[in-house]
C-alpha cells in the first residue's frame, strides 16, 4: 500500500481497501465471502502477509543474541514493531510497551504481577457486567487467592454502564478497576476517561481492555490517562499470537516479573538473579518475532489509511446497518447504547443462534454465533446466545444488505 493510494485528502474508497485483503476475494459454498466476524479476528492486508513472508525467507534469526547481520536486522525490525506500537498508542516511551501473546495474557500479567503485589484480604477490584471472560476470570482467581472482593458495575437495558452505581462502589478498599473500552457482545463504547478520572480521584489505577476498540478508533493512552491498556494484534489486522500490554512506566518498574527465563535478566548466579530493565523484564524467552514485525506492518497500513477516516467510515456503516437490520422482521437487537460501534448482536424470533450461523454460512456469510465469551452479558439480557455481525474498515453497505437478505431467508426457512 502506498500513502498516495490512500491519501488522507481523498474520499474513502472501500474498494481500494478491499483490494489489499486477499482473503476477501474468496468464495464459500460457491458464494462470494461476506466476512462479518471482525470482532473475533480481522483479515490481513497484503502488506502484513508480505512482511511475515520477508522475515521468514530473508532474515529469520533470533534477536538480542547475536552479532551477525541477519540477527541484527531481525532485532532492529522487532524493536521497530515496538516503536510503531508506542506511536500508535501515543505512549511516552518504548519501555512502556510489553509484548505478550494477546490481550488476555496482558490482563493476566497485570493480575499476577501488579495484583498479587497490591491486593490483599478484604480489598476490592471493580469490573463491569459487560466484560469478556478475559477481564473476569483473572480477577476472580486473584480474589479467591487473596480473599479480596470482586465488585461488578451493573448495566441498563440498553447495555450502558450505571455510572452512579460505579461512583458508589469506589472506596479506600478499591485497589484496581478493570474496564472494557468497547464491548465485544454489545458494541457499547464505555466512557473510559470519566471512569479513569473517578478512579484516580480515589488513587485507584485503571486497566482498559482495548481488544475491541484499538482497531476502530484513535487510541491516546496519555490523553485517556489509563494505567494499563491491552489489545491483541490479530484484531488489528496483524498476526495471531502477538498482543500488547501498555503500562505507565512508574507502575511497571515497581511490578515483579511474572515469568522467569532468558532475556528478562541482567545477571544470574545460583545465589541471586538481577532482573533486566523494562520492557525486557516482562518478556522471558524467545518472543514472537514475526508477530512484532507483522503488527508493525499492520500499524503502518492503518496509519496510511488514517484511523480517523476508518472511524468515520465505520460510523456511517454502523448507522446504515442499524436501519437495515432493525427492519428485518422478528429481529431484536441486543445492545442499543447511545455510544456504540461496529457490533450488531441480535436474536431472531426463537431461532437458535447456531442454526442461524450455519444457514448464513451456506450463503457465504460469516458471522459469530454463541455467547461471545461473555456469559454474564447473555444472562443479563435473558438470551441463551446471539448472532453477532461485526464490522471492519473493508466492509460495505452491500454486505450489510446481503446479511439482511440472508436473515430474512433463514427466518422464512426456520420461522
Amino acid at each position: 500500500m502506498s500513502d498516495v493510494k490512500h491519501a488522507h485528502n481523498l474520499a474513502y474508497d472501500v474498494e481500494l481497501i478491499r483490494a489489499d485483503f486477499p482473503l476477501l476475494h474468496t468464495s464459500v459454498h460457491g458464494k462470494p465471502l461476506v466476512y462479518l466476524d471482525n470482532a473475533n479476528t480481522t483479515q490481513k492486508p497484503r502488506k502484513v502477509i508480505d512482511a511475515l513472508m520477508e522475515y521468514y525467507t530473508t532474515y529469520n534469526s533470533n534477536i538480542h543474541r547475536a552479532s551477525y547481520s541477519i540477527a541484527e536486522r531481525s532485532t532492529h525490525e522487532f524493536e521497530q514493531g515496538r516503536a510503531k506500537v508506542k506511536g500508535f498508542l501515543n505512549a511516552r516511551g518504548v519501555e512502556e510497551i510489553i509484548f505478550v501473546r494477546n490481550a488476555t495474557e496482558g490482563i493476566n500479567l497485570v493480575a499476577q504481577s501488579y495484583g498479587r503485589t497490591n491486593v490483599g484480604e478484604g480489598d476490592e477490584i471493580i469490573i463491569s457486567a459487560m466484560e469478556h471472560h478475559a477481564n473476569i476470570v483473572p480477577w476472580q482467581m486473584l480474589c479467591e487467592e487473596k480473599g479480596a472482593v470482586l465488585k461488578v458495575i451493573p448495566v441498563n437495558d440498553d447495555g450502558e454502564l450505571l455510572m452512579e452505581e460505579y461512583e458508589k462502589m469506589l472506596s479506600e478498599r478499591t485497589k484496581l478497576v478493570g474496564i472494557v473500552h468497547m464491548s465485544n457482545a454489545l458494541g457499547t463504547v464505555n466512557p473510559v476517561e470519566e471512569i479513569i478520572r473517578l478512579a484516580h480521584a480515589h488513587g485507584v489505577p485503571v486497566l482498559v481492555d482495548g481488544a475491541q476498540s484499538a482497531y476502530h478508533k484513535v487510541i491516546d493512552v496519555q490523553k485517556m490517562d489509563c494505567d494499563f491498556f491491552v489489545f491483541s494484534g490479530h484484531k488489528l489486522y496483524g498476526p495471531t499470537g502477538i498482543g500488547v500490554l501498555y503500562g505507565k512506566r512508574e507502575l511497571l518498574e515497581q511490578m515483579p516479573p511474572w515469568m522467569g527465563g532468558g532475556d528478562m535478566i541482567a545477571s544470574v548466579t545460583f545465589e541471586k538473579t538481577i532482573y533486566n530493565e523494562l520492557p525486557n523484564k516482562f518478556e522471558a524467552g524467545t518472543p514472537h518475532i514475526a508477530g512484532s514485525i507483522g503488527l508493525g506492518a499492520a500499524i503502518d497500513y492503518l496509519n496510511g489509511v488514517g484511523m480517523d477516516r476508518i472511524a468515520a467510515y465505520e460510523h456511517e456503516l454502523m448507522e446504515y446497518g442499524k436501519q437495515v437490520l432493525t427492519a428485518v422482521p422478528g429481529l431484536r437487537m441486543i445492545g442499543t447504547a447511545k455510544e456504540k460501534a461496529s457490533v450488531f448482536s441480535f436474536v431472531i424470533k426463537d431461532i437458535h443462534a447456531l442454526d442461524l450461523g450455519t444457514l448464513l454460512d451456506t450463503q457465504g456469510i460469516a458471522i459469530r454465533t454463541g455467547q461471545h465469551c461473555a456469559h454474564p452479558v447473555m444472562k443479563r439480557f435473558g438470551v441463551e446466545a446471539t448472532g453477532r455481525a461485526s464490522l471492519a474498515c473493508y466492509n460495505t453497505k452491500e454486505e450489510i444488505d446481503a446479511l439482511a437478505r440472508g436473515l430474512v431467508r433463514v427466518s422464512e426457512i426456520l420461522g
